[in-house]
């Protein structure tokens, strides 16, 4: 019954037993379906173009094969055992799936990307908290900047816990509009909405027994955070168009990039969401503030990005790696994943020099102290902004809405500066 409900090319146009607590009776009226105690009326009616019998009962198979139409099939006996054991397979075939699909992705991001730990204070000492946090059901707040790995700390997480084995869902919440976030988060029934031609389930159901990362839970708005607080508290979640609950039981990890605490005072973060999921926080800091594990960082992405462009580059000079030292980073460990891998593109020999990182960095460190305190400072500041504007560039990938977005300006002030520096989006493309 849910198998052929599912197809929007097949309509079931009864569901019939005498006992009218029979358990496919409720399914049926649960999934919106006509039902019935008379077999013999809608044989009559001689509305279907395939009858299942399932009653294993011979004077009905005998009555329903002498009363129904010419043009109507007849399946029962072996033939309905038959297809029954197709839809269990089925379920079983798609459970297996789902596994695997989750084990892949998995698997991918073990293998693409790995927390760093390096020789930062404060990075060992987030390592020490993953360790102390990740065998615990505890929920998990990860803080920092964009770019910083949060990811990668919630799936360092999710290995070492006693949930390693289940499945790891992941949702960027500001991809999606709030009416998609919820359908992807809770899933729908079929009907409940336009395009809405079958059940599908939600992440939450889908990371029943696993780990849930909910990367950018402050861009929620609030109407999804007050039903992500009750599925929180209570462990029950609500399909779109359902009016049933179910219970799952998931492990959260969130993060986030924006001040909560400043959201909850603009009224745009519910204050008891963040009591819930601010149980045990890990806040990572900017790589700038991590200069230290610079070259140990560059090196690692040096190997990732010769393996994806199938090239050989050994090493990044001296030179170079002090240019790296100098600057930044606005965008952090995904800018310097970047820059890295469009270096290894545009050098022709096995190493990275200075010549092949972009020219907003090279512009680094080259004021002039004789010039005076206030045109040094001018010229520190006039540099700082090109450089974090190409840079936002680079991450956004040419589009101004999105780099003024991680920028966090209004998009007429940074098309401001970028006519001040003369920045245009194909040139960001370009150097990308």
């Amino acid at each position: 019954m849910e198998l052929f409900h599912q197809d929007p090319t097949v309509q079931i146009v009864s569901v019939v037993d005498k006992n009218e607590r029979a358990p496919g009776l409720a399914l049926a009226r649960q999934l919106g379906l006509r039902v019935s105690s008379n077999y013999k009326k809608l044989i009559a009616a001689q509305e279907a173009d395939l009858i299942i019998d399932v009653t294993g009962d011979p004077d009905v198979a005998r009555d329903v094969y002498e009363h129904k139409s010419s043009t109507t099939e007849l399946i029962g006996g072996n033939a309905a055992r038959f297809l029954w054991n197709l839809v269990e397979a089925r379920k079983k075939a798609e459970a297996i799936e789902d596994k695997y699909r989750s084990a892949l992705k998995e698997l991918e991001t073990r293998t693409e990307s790995e927390f760093i730990v390096g020789a930062n204070p404060k990075m060992k000492e987030i390592a020490d908290l993953i360790a102390k946090v990740a065998p615990t059901p505890t929920t998990v707040l990860i803080r920092g900047e964009s770019g910083t790995g949060k990811e990668l700390v919630a799936h360092a997480i999710h290995r070492q816990s006693a949930l390693s084995g289940q499945p790891l869902v992941a949702l960027n919440c500001t991809a999606l509009s709030p009416a998609l976030l919820e359908s992807e988060l809770f899933g729908y029934k079929r009907g409940a909405f336009t395009g809405a031609y079958a059940d599908r389930i939600g992440l939450f159901e889908k990371a029943h027994g696993g780990t849930m990362f909910l990367d950018e839970v402050g861009d929620m708005s609030l109407e999804i955070q007050a039903k992500l607080l009750r599925t929180l508290q209570t462990g029950e979640i609500r399909a779109v168009g359902d009016m049933s609950t179910k219970n799952v039981s998931v492990r959260i990890i969130a993060a986030t990039n924006r001040d909560l605490e400043s959201a909850i005072r603009d009224g745009l973060f519910r204050e008891d969401l963040l009591y819930r999921i601010n149980t045990f926080t890990i806040t990572l800091p900017p790589l700038r503030e991590r200069i230290e594990d610079i070259s140990f960082l560059a090196a690692y992405f040096l190997q990732r990005a010769c393996a994806k462009v199938n090239k050989r580059v050994e090493s990044v000079s001296p030179d170079a790696v002090a240019l790296l030292r100098s600057y930044s980073w606005p965008g952090n460990l995904r800018e310097l994943e970047n820059i890295i891998e469009r270096a290894v593109v545009l050098t022709s020999s096995k190493v990275i020099d200075t010549e092949h990182l972009p020219l907003h960095m090279r512009h680094v460190g080259s004021g002039r102290a004789e010039l005076g305190f206030r045109p040094t400072k001018s010229r520190a500041i006039e540099q700082f902004e090109r450089q974090a504007l190409a840079s936002y560039l680079l991450q956004a990938d040419g589009n101004i809405s999105r780099a003024a977005s991680l920028a966090r300006i209004p998009r007429r002030s940074f098309h401001r500066l970028m006519a001040k520096y003369k920045l245009t989006a194909r040139d960001s493309k370009a150097r990308n």
